[in-house]
């Protein structure tokens, strides 16, 4: 059978080579080894900078006309009627569509598909509304714009079936035809740490705590430098490393300065996934994940493969979905992040217990694993035909 994914995503093809600017797309791409043919269809982005993340061989790649955001209407409409109609001539050599949002696009093509009697199946990755409240604080209109655009998106999921990224999703889109929650994950069961090899990891002296992810107003990156600045009270000698890029990247510099802390953090900017990445989480004593809003962040995934003990605030997902294998806080709590870190650094046996829980979850989770699901899910999904 023959799929094509979706997503409002940039990609990028030169010298038929293909990426993309999120992780994601990385394992979206490993569903061509589950089907005859794997297509991607996706905006064109002008610049290789903006997609770090190559897709690899057997990717086929449909070009939609480039926009910067969906929060720029004027520059998506002109647009739309193009992506249409390239969606409408791709969908004569495909059998199945996996159609990820909520996006207007998205919706448009799941009618198109359907018309054409293609197997219909949705994807959902965060909510929505949640997310632009912390990107967008105090623009009502478009607040209210992604509330309706999530709640039609749950209704046409009445008639297909959905792919949702952690249980929180899951919950939201229980009404669905067909339903899928899974992990997304990167991780190959060679790449999983052996939780006796992390015994040897020494707390006894400089602890690096570990910040992965987009330096954005709903990832909450200037929680990390308060946490800094409470740690420096501590007696073991702590040390900040943030892997991330994103508009508050500036603003973060400024708080590590204006606390005084400067000095015990590296602005490492954007590492995308892979040795590098991998590397530095292993390098690492604990990761430290801040944000005000998840589905199931994939960095944690990333972690625990690593054996890595996780602090992370208890919003979305997270707490359902991963269980006792991360010390879980209120958002935007630096005392209560501090503390669960501090114990985490004095307490072997602590340490030991979520390093074994993570473990048991990432190897029960590994991409090959979550894929094949997800290949099985839409071959034999209600979607409509």
């Amino acid at each position: 059978m023959r799929l094509l994914v979706y997503g409002d995503y940039a990609y990028h093809l030169e010298d038929g080579r293909l990426s993309a600017e999120v992780s994601f797309a990385l394992f979206a791409a490993r569903l061509r080894d589950e089907f005859e043919r794997l297509v991607v269809i996706g905006r064109e982005s002008p610049s290789a900078e903006l997609t770090p993340y190559p897709c690899g061989d057997g990717v086929e790649f449909v070009a939609l006309p480039y926009y910067r955001s969906l929060a720029n209407p004027l520059s998506v409409v002109p647009a739309a009627g193009r992506s249409l109609t390239r969606f409408w001539r791709t969908l004569g050599d495909v059998d199945i569509v996996w159609l990820l949002g909520p996006h207007p696009l998205a919706m448009a093509f799941a009618f198109m598909a359907a018309a054409r009697g293609k197997r219909v199946v949705l994807g959902v990755r965060q909510d929505l509304p949640a997310y632009v409240r912390n990107r967008r604080p105090g623009r009502r209109m478009m607040i209210a714009a992604a509330s309706a655009l999530e709640a039609s998106f749950r209704l046409l999921a009445r008639r297909f079936g959905v792919v949702a990224v952690g249980p929180e999703l899951a919950l939201r889109y229980r009404g669905a035809r067909a339903l899928l929650q899974i992990t997304v994950s990167l991780i190959d069961a060679e790449d999983v740490v052996a939780p006796e090899a992390a015994a040897a990891r020494s707390y006894g002296g400089e602890l690096r705590l570990l910040s992965v992810g987009r330096l954005d107003a709903e990832k909450n990156p200037l929680l990390i430098a308060d946490v800094l600045r409470l740690l420096a009270d501590d007696a073991r000698p702590w040390r900040l490393v943030v892997c991330g890029d994103g508009a508050l990247r500036h603003e973060l510099a400024e708080r590590l300065t204006e606390l005084g802390v400067a000095d015990r953090a590296e602005l490492l900017g954007y590492v995308p996934y892979g040795p590098r990445l991998v590397e530095l989480y292993r390098e690492s004593h604990v990761l430290l994940h801040t944000s005000w809003t998840e589905g199931l962040p994939q960095v944690l995934v990333e972690a625990f493969a690593a054996a890595v003990p996780v602090v992370a605030t208890d919003v979305g997902g997270i707490r359902d979905a991963v269980g006792e294998a991360a010390r879980l806080v209120p958002p935007g709590d630096a005392p209560a992040a501090a503390a669960e870190l501090e114990a985490i650094a004095a307490d072997a046996e602590l340490r030991k217990r979520l390093i074994q829980a993570g473990h048991d979850y990432v190897a029960s989770r590994t991409a090959s694993a979550e894929v094949s699901r997800v290949a099985e899910f839409l071959r034999g999904s209600a979607g409509s035909r």
